[in-house]
């Protein structure tokens, strides 16, 4: 890992995870302190089977749901909830 670069776990739900073809993946994303934003944009980037899907998609930290601002830390884990319907 290279400096000012942070690996973080992400955990693929539902269709997502069918798109992505892997339920868990580490990815080390080139920034320092990224937020769920620019972890986004780079899914947007580098996944071509995620593209066009990453703007629906709620992500959590941990826990909790994670809104665009939240930073990510060295070995967060998040996940990618896609929508869901029903009734």
């Amino acid at each position: 890992m290279s400096a000012g670069a942070l690996e973080i776990d992400i955990l693929y739900f539902a269709a997502l995870r069918e798109k992505a073809g892997v339920a868990r993946e580490s990815v080390t994303l080139p920034l320092e302190a990224p937020r769920v934003a620019d972890l986004a944009a780079w899914l947007e980037a580098n996944r071509a089977a995620l593209r066009g899907h990453i703007q629906k998609v709620r992500f959590a930290v941990g826990d909790e749901f994670a809104d665009a601002t939240r930073v990510l830390r060295r070995g967060d884990v998040v996940a990618l909830i896609p929508p869901v319907s029903g009734g």
